[in-house]
């Protein structure tokens, strides 16, 4: 049976450390020549827009000598309604691995108990699991093991939250999760994270003495409709300066992008000093070259 990730948890703690860690140890290598996936090729299937998730998964398959497809779902059979089931058995004969972004957790799931090969979360609207394995990689990089350590997250409860709220139980630090009523994380989430994770009720709680500071944009895909609601519910949840001076002073700032300056997060704040946004983004190029890898050989 093929190894999928469809979210963090899929990976045993040591497992997600050692793809971290080659993340790293593949960013570092100068071009040896090391070709793994001549001749391998990786379906990406995108029903939601994307920058950094098909960039990165196609520049890391040319790295590795394979060949990555973009498969729109409009310019597929799936536009017409064919079942997922057809789609993975069809797609997993002629593939070496198959990426999706998508909304539905559940529709990747059913990918998968009809795929031949891994098939890999790229983004859905539980789980971002991909994103989460370049942010402990730019936090190893940045500040060493993040074990012991304490993240904040800031804002929405949502995909990326969760994955965080995974992470913080696999590479045990503790994770404080500051969001307006009724856009917490889900509470079963939580309740599996056990005392990894702490809800709290202020922006100013979760960011005191933290080691690290996340947000998300308030308004993800497909929920532009929600925007102002969504603005009036988050106002007072802006990651500052002001905010950034509760935590560590050598804490660092995480945003997965894209970023809504004045709105999440302030200008100074993720244009200053603390913030490592772009080599998190560049990071995704290496975690998920390291994650193909490892679900392949």
């Amino acid at each position: 049976m093929p190894r999928h990730f469809l979210k963090l948890s899929d990976l045993a703690p040591a497992e997600a450390r050692q793809v971290v860690a080659r993340a790293s140890a593949l960013k570092r290598q100068t071009d040896t020549g090391y070709r793994p996936f001549t001749g391998k090729t990786l379906a990406m299937i995108f029903t939601k827009n994307s920058t950094r998730t098909r960039v990165s998964f196609e520049a890391g398959m040319a790295r590795f000598g394979g060949h990555a497809l973009f498969l729109h779902s409009a310019a597929t059979q799936l536009g017409r309604d064919e079942p997922i089931s057809d789609t993975a058995q069809v797609l997993s004969r002629m593939c070496s691995a198959i990426m999706i972004r998508n909304d539905s957790q559940r529709d990747q799931q059913e990918l998968a108990a009809n795929s031949r090969v891994p098939v890999i979360n790229g983004l859905s609207d539980l789980h971002h699991p991909c994103q989460l394995l370049a942010d402990l990689q730019t936090w190893f990089e940045h500040r060493g093991d993040p074990r012991g350590k304490t993240a904040a997250w800031i804002g929405d409860g949502n995909n990326v939250c969760h994955s965080f709220i995974e992470a913080a139980a696999l590479f045990e630090f503790k994770l404080k999760i500051a969001a307006p009523i009724g856009y917490a994380p889900d509470a079963q989430l939580v309740r599996a994270a056990g005392g990894a994770v702490e809800l709290v009720d202020t922006p100013q709680l979760a960011a005191t003495g933290a080691d690290l500071i996340v947000t998300d944009t308030w308004t993800s895909m497909g929920q532009e409709a929600e925007t102002q609601k969504r603005l009036q519910a988050f106002a007072g949840y802006q990651v500052d300066a002001a905010l950034m001076k509760l935590a560590r002073p050598e804490a660092i700032f995480l945003h997965c992008l894209p970023a809504h300056r004045g709105e999440e997060v302030a200008a100074e704040v993720i244009d200053g000093p603390q913030s490592v946004i772009y080599d998190e983004a560049e990071n995704r190029l290496w975690a998920q070259m390291a994650l193909l890898e490892f679900l392949l050989q």
